[in-house]
C-alpha cells in the first residue's frame, strides 16, 4: 500500500482502526491492517475525519481590510468599499492574497474549496483568471471549484452577463448569482432567470448569494421561494446551493414552514456564513439587535441540507478569520445553540459530509473503501472533542498523500515539589 494511517479514532464507540490507502483511494478500513506501506501516518489514537470543505470562499477579496477599513460596518458600505478596491486589482497581488488564504485552509485541514471570484466590468475576469491558475497550482493540495459570481448585479451592471459567459468558457464550473443587488423585484427575478439560463447552457450547477437582510420586507432580499420554484420547474433539484439566506431567520416558524418545505422539495443546499452574517446583521437596530443567522435547526429538522463556510477573510464584509472550518463551526455552535453532544456532531457533519453534498462531491467523499483518500488527523482523543478543542491538524491527507503536517508541544513550568521534575509536556 502507498499510505497507512495507523491507529485512527474514526468512531468514538468502536476500536481504533487503520486506514490503508492505495493511490488516491482508500483501500481498506479496519483494525490492525498492518502490511508494508511506503508511508505511515501514525494517528496515535487521535481523531480522524474526512477532509474539511469550504463551500463558500472569496479568495480575490481576502486581506483587503486594512487598505481601506470600514467606518460603518454595513453591507452597503462593504460593497461600496470593495468596489473601489476592485478597480485597482493587480494579478500578482490577487494571487499572493489568495495563496495566503489557501495555505491557511490546507494547514487547517481543508481539501476542497468553492471559490466565488467577482465577475463584473470593474475588475473584469481577473478573479476568475487567478482562481483558475490557483486551481492548477494547488492541484493535489486542495480541489478548487470556481464560480462566476456577479457581486455588482447583472441587470444594473451591463456587460456582466457576457463576462460570466466568458468565465464559464474559460473554466468556471458553477453559475453564480447575487440577485439582491438589483434595483427592484422585477430585476431580481430576471437576474435569477438569467443565472439559471447560463447554468443550463453550460450544464453547470447554480450557487447564489440570496436572502441577505434582517427581514423579509424587501422582496429582493427574500427571493428564496422564487428560486425554489424555478429550481423545481427547471428540474434542477440537487444542483442549487444558496449562501446567507438570513431573511428567513426573521420569520416565525409558522411563516417559514411553507418556504422551507419548498426548499426541501427543491433539494436546495443552504450554506450559512455566520462570521459575515453576524457581523453585518442588525446594524440599524436600536434595541434587541438582530444577528441575521438563517434558522439552521429549523432547516435541518425539515430535511434541508445545511453547511457552513468562512465566506470572506479580513475585509469589509468580514474583518476576521483564518480559513479554519473548526473556528467557524465553533462560532456557529455558540450562536446557533448547538450545545448538546448530538448537535455538536451535527456541526462536524456540516463541515464535512453536508458540505460535500452542497458542492456536488458526496458520491466520492468520506471514510470508506473506494472513497477519495482525503483525510485530516486532529490532535483530539475523541471525534466528539474536535469541535470543542479546535485542535492542531496533525496530518492533512489529500489524494492519498500527506500535504500538511503540524507538530506542536506545550510545556507547563510548574513549581518543583520534592525534587520532582518541574516540567510536564502536553500535546
Amino acid at each position: 500500500m502507498d499510505l497507512l494511517v495507523k491507529d485512527a479514532r474514526v468512531w468514538d464507540d468502536r476500536d481504533l482502526v487503520d486506514i490503508a490507502v492505495e493511490g488516491d483511494r482508500i483501500a481498506a478500513v479496519g483494525p490492525h491492517l498492518g502490511g508494508d506501506a511506503r508511508h505511515v501516518a501514525d494517528a496515535q489514537g487521535r481523531a480522524v475525519l474526512p477532509g474539511f470543505l469550504e463551500p463558500h470562499l472569496h479568495l480575490d477579496k481576502a486581506f483587503l481590510y486594512r487598505r481601506q477599513p470600514a467606518r460603518d460596518g454595513t453591507l452597503e458600505e462593504a460593497i461600496r468599499l470593495t468596489g473601489r478596491l476592485k478597480a485597482e486589482q493587480e494579478r500578482k497581488d490577487v494571487l499572493e492574497r489568495s495563496r495566503a488564504v489557501l495555505d491557511m485552509a490546507v494547514t487547517n485541514g481543508t481539501v476542497g474549496v468553492r471559490a466565488h471570484p467577482d465577475v463584473d466590468p470593474i475588475q473584469g475576469l481577473i478573479g476568475v483568471e487567478t482562481a483558475l491558475a490557483l486551481a492548477e497550482e494547488y492541484r493535489g493540495l486542495a480541489d478548487l471549484q470556481v464560480v462566476a459570481f456577479p457581486q455588482e448585479g447583472i441587470i444594473k451592471s451591463p456587460g456582466t452577463l457576457e463576462l460570466m459567459e466568458e468565465a464559464m468558457r474559460m473554466g468556471a464550473r458553477v453559475a453564480g448569482g447575487c440577485p439582491y443587488n438589483e434595483a427592484d423585484w422585477e430585476d431580481t427575478k430576471r437576474h435569477i432567470d438569467l443565472v439559471f439560463g447560463l447554468a443550463e447552457r453550460f450544464g453547470a450547477p447554480v450557487d447564489m448569494h440570496a436572502d441577505f437582510a434582517d427581514d423579509a420586507a424587501d422582496p429582493r432580499f427574500a427571493a428564496l421561494s422564487y428560486i425554489a420554484e424555478r429550481t423545481i420547474a427547471l428540474g434542477y433539484q440537487g444542483r442549487v446551493t444558496l449562501g446567507h439566506v438570513t431573511s428567513l431567520g426573521a420569520l416565525t416558524p409558522e411563516e417559514a414552514k411553507p418556504v422551507i418545505d419548498l426548499v426541501a422539495q427543491a433539494d436546495i443546499s443552504i450554506v450559512t456564513l455566520p462570521a459575515t452574517d453576524l457581523y453585518l446583521g442588525g446594524r440599524r437596530d436600536r434595541a434587541s439587535q438582530r444577528r441575521g443567522l438563517t434558522p439552521v435547526h429549523l432547516l435541518r429538522d425539515s430535511g434541508v441540507n445545511v453547511a457552513f463556510s468562512s465566506n470572506n477573510i479580513r475585509n469589509a464584509f468580514t474583518p476576521f478569520g483564518k480559513a479554519d472550518p473548526l473556528q467557524i463551526g465553533s462560532l456557529l455552535a455558540h450562536v446557533g445553540q448547538f450545545g448538546t453532544p448530538h448537535s455538536q456532531a451535527e456541526i462536524l457533519r456540516m463541515a464535512t459530509y453536508d458540505a460535500a453534498r452542497a458542492m456536488g462531491l458526496a458520491a466520492d467523499y468520506g471514510i470508506g473503501e473506494g472513497r477519495a483518500a482525503d483525510l485530516v488527523v486532529c490532535d483530539s482523543p475523541l471525534v466528539a472533542d474536535v469541535l470543542l478543542d479546535i485542535p492542531a491538524r496533525l496530518f492533512v491527507i489529500k489524494g492519498g498523500r500527506v500535504v500538511a503536517e503540524t507538530r506542536c508541544e506545550s510545556v507547563i513550568h510548574r513549581q518543583p515539589q520534592n525534587n520532582d521534575p518541574a516540567e510536564r509536556s502536553t500535546r
